[in-house]
């Protein structure tokens, strides 16, 4: 700000939040905000289902619902050679490292992940890494 700017052209203070915030009246000199339509408290739905998320399974165990067996459980994981275990593999090979490129077969982080139910020993999920 400069000096010797008068007073009156200061921007006006802030007058706070309305006096019933988060009611649906409008005030005096205030314009309604977009998308919003003060017509009253919102409609209630019915015959709704609620559905369960289940975070999706990655290469620790997970809980979740057999679709063979239709039970809750904790899944068992086995580690597999998959896609990104070749890929390294073949890289280091490119790359002139013929005796390490056995290392990602033996790496659990560089292999896909198959889980299975301890229940009824089908696959539920395998998690691809590529």
């Amino acid at each position: 700000m400069e000096k010797g700017h008068p007073q009156e052209d200061l921007a006006p203070p802030y007058p706070g939040p309305p006096m019933n915030y988060g009611g649906a009246v409008q005030q005096p000199g205030m314009y309604p905000q977009p998308g919003f339509s003060p017509a009253g408290p919102p409609p209630v739905y019915q015959g709704v289902t609620h559905m369960m998320v289940t975070p999706p399974l990655q290469d620790v165990p997970g809980q979740t619902v057999c679709p063979h067996c239709q039970q809750t459980v904790l899944t068992r994981t086995e580690h597999s050679p998959g896609l990104l275990t070749w890929a390294i593999c073949g890289g280091l090979t490119l790359f002139g490292c013929f005796l390490c490129c056995c290392i990602p077969f033996c790496v659990d982080s560089c292999q896909d992940v198959e889980h299975r139910c301890p229940s009824c020993n089908n696959v539920i999920y395998i998690y691809k890494r590529m």
